[in-house]
């Protein structure tokens, strides 16, 4: 199972180009790219810098384009698309393998009787990417040139020549760039290199996912240095991008280290459980199979620092790559997964200390602006995510002093949602249930919205928002014994919610309500979010009930890769998920498949049926995805209708998280 290609998949450009390497850096920055060396987002490029960690993430160096002389031959072995449309030059050609050591993409060109190795990692809390090659096997002396093609811009956002003018400066064994006066310099540094500046606009790259998706989609870059070598068998050369001006390319030790890191993540992961009180429900299995020790390095990559308003440094998560910042709802559901799973407590326990500096009127923020300035608190359930997260890291550690010291946060989020807090979220004092939803504003996890439009509003009381705060109360009355209080308030509240919650059950169809007391009444759409009412540890409804939505789910909604967000039978579902941005906001709840809703639907199945081999085999088939789309991680969405082609982001937190619980839950095992 591991990952790797040969010609069969480097050789064929378009499925080369289809799948897309991904390395991190903790702490917001990234580098990404295709097997087959283009460009086809404008996310991609060999530096993606965090200029104000973890967000203001900026394209600086975008690619290097290669070429061998050997035996007084030229062979280039890159590729770029044009504007004409025109790939030129098919530099894949030359690639003779692909495959990931751990993270770290790895590429062997062969050019005639040589072979030279690439290959691309980033140093853990810096923004600083190397790019190493190594000649492996040759008859004579081989010269690589390198010609480097740099950006200034904000991942987000495209960029044209316009005439733009970089200070390019020579630097002991590489150069500074600095795009503008008030810009953040950054280096490209290449020890043992000769050196040749240059201040060349390359215009016209076509980003073809970018025209796929309605999106600007050409670029320009500077080529500002050409790096040349010759190298000898067993000879090397780094090219390292940074923002660090004392960083020097030593690739052999920047190597070393990261494939240390990498190992201890996995020893971590196999050893931590064996000291530790708690539950080993988050436990993978001593012999894990390698997809699910690849999606522990996968959980990595989303663990980032993010710097604390009055000082000192907190962890939070990013939703997904390539163009996610932090949420609090998918950092809370993920937490479990990428943590615990993964032996992580230490980092559990800082998340959940630095969301609990952000809560305000009783509620975790959604998002973070991408400068980091601006908190959004437009979320009714990432608030009662944390009470489900708090409650598994003291499953898992038993910790009752971070308990103590949350306990007054999760009071007041509590006193918050009973009087009313933003958006008309409170506890209706008739059912106990909580009602959330103004017009115009998106608060659930369904939260597409272009222009003014909300594709998917869920106005009133929705089914999942009920069963996260049922559990809450229940979560409260248990937590309250372990601070020394009384639980009877709370479990009088949750007593009341969850019978409250007998409105939800729709006798006719043999399923929940997936919202009640709405603007247009209670909506009998079959979704996905009922699962949660089976899948948290307290669920409101009695057995047969479970079962029925476990079916109704398994038999309309569930696919290899996760569940439909809208059933086929339903006149609005859509089922391909592509076109310009209206399009796919359109599609985005209505029928798209999300992937981290298999691990729900899997822990639902097994609480339901009790069938651990059955569980087990709705769960396994999505090891197959780690080989396609992003390389060694799940991917965020997927089209409803058959074959269920990847769509979105190509590393989406929340999916590696849930499948990773679920392989936890249930000892999945070579």
């Amino acid at each position: 199972m591991a990952i790797q290609f040969g010609r069969e998949i480097c050789g064929d450009l378009a499925t080369a180009a289809g799948r897309e390497w991904l390395v991190t850096n903790g702490c917001g920055g990234y580098a990404s790219g295709t097997v087959a060396g283009i460009l086809t987002r404008r996310y991609h490029g060999l530096l993606m810098a965090a200029l104000k960690p973890p967000l203001d993430r900026t394209l600086l160096l975008a690619k290097l384009d290669e070429t061998v002389t050997y035996g007084h031959h030229q062979y280039p072995l890159f590729a770029n698309q044009w504007a004409t449309g025109v790939i030129e030059p098919p530099g894949n050609n030359y690639l003779e393998s692909f495959h990931l050591d751990g993270t770290i993409p790895v590429w062997h060109f062969a050019i005639a009787d040589a072979r030279l190795e690439k290959r691309i990692w980033m140093q853990p809390g810096a923004n600083t990417t190397y790019i190493f090659y190594r000649l492996q096997r040759a008859s004579q002396p081989l010269t690589l040139s390198l010609k480097a093609l740099v950006n200034y811009r904000q991942c987000h956002h495209l960029a044209a020549a316009n005439h733009r003018q970089m200070e390019i400066s020579p630097i002991a064994t590489g150069v500074s760039i600095k795009a503008f006066p008030q810009a953040i310099p950054f280096y490209l540094f290449a020890p043992g290199a000769e050196i040749e500046l240059s201040h060349q606009w390359h215009y016209g790259f076509e980003l073809a996912i970018e025209k796929q998706r309605g999106q600007d989609y050409q670029e320009d870059h500077l080529q500002v240095v050409t790096f040349r070598r010759i190298l000898n068998p067993g000879d090397s050369l780094a090219v390292v991008a940074t923002t660090d001006s004392l960083v020097r390319g030593d690739g052999y030790t920047a190597l070393k280290a990261r494939q240390t890191y990498e190992q201890n993540l996995l020893k971590q992961a196999e050893s931590k459980f064996a000291k530790e009180k708690g539950s080993k429900a988050y436990q993978l299995a001593k012999k894990a199979p390698f997809w699910v020790k690849q999606l522990v390095l996968a959980a990595d990559q989303f663990i980032v620092s993010r710097p604390l308003p009055e000082g000192g440094e907190g962890k939070t998560i990013i939703a997904g790559y390539p163009w996610f910042s932090d949420w609090g709802r998918d950092t809370m559901i993920a937490l479990p997964g990428l943590t615990l799973c993964t032996g992580r407590v230490d980092v559990a326990r800082t998340i959940l200390q630095t969301f609990a500096r952000y809560v305000d009127g009783g509620m975790l923020p959604n998002t973070f602006g991408e400068a980091g300035e601006t908190l959004f608190y437009n979320t009714v359930d990432a608030t009662l995510w944390y009470f489900q997260a708090i409650r598994a890291y003291f499953e898992a550690t038993g910790d009752q002093r971070l308990v103590a010291e949350l306990w007054p946060v999760l009071v007041d989020i509590v006193n918050w949602h009973c009087r009313g807090t933003r958006h008309r979220i409170h506890m209706d004092p008739k059912d106990g249930l909580l009602y959330a939803g103004e017009p115009g504003v998106q608060l659930t996890w369904m939260d597409a919205k272009v222009g003014d439009w909300v594709v998917t509003p869920r106005i009133g009381k929705p089914v999942e928002v009920n069963a996260l705060w049922y559990n809450a109360l229940e979560i409260m009355a248990e937590l309250a014994e372990v601070v020394g209080e009384s639980g009877r308030e709370y479990g009088d509240m949750a007593g009341r919610a969850a019978a409250g919650f007998r409105q939800f059950w729709n006798a006719e169809a043999n399923y929940c309500y997936d919202v009640i007391h709405g603007p247009l009444g209670d909506d009998p759409s079959l979704r996905p979010n009922q699962i949660f009412a089976v899948s948290l540890p307290h669920s409101p409804l009695p057995p047969q009930q479970q079962r029925s939505i476990v079916d109704a789910c398994a038999r309309k909604l569930f696919t290899t890769h996760g569940l439909r967000s809208l059933s086929p039978n339903h006149p609005q579902y859509q089922g391909i998920y592509q076109g310009d941005l209206v399009q796919r906001d359109g599609a985005y709840h209505q029928g798209t498949v999300w992937g981290w809703l298999l691990g729900p639907f899997v822990i639902a199945y097994w609480r339901a049926y009790g069938d651990l081999e059955g569980a087990q085999s709705f769960l396994e088939p999505i090891s197959h995805h780690l080989h396609n789309h992003g390389l060694g991680t799940l991917s965020e969405i997927f089209d409803g209708n058959p074959p269920f082609t990847p769509r979105g982001c190509i590393a989406q937190a929340w999916t590696v998280a849930e499948v990773l619980r679920a392989a936890a839950l249930l000892k999945i095992k070579s």
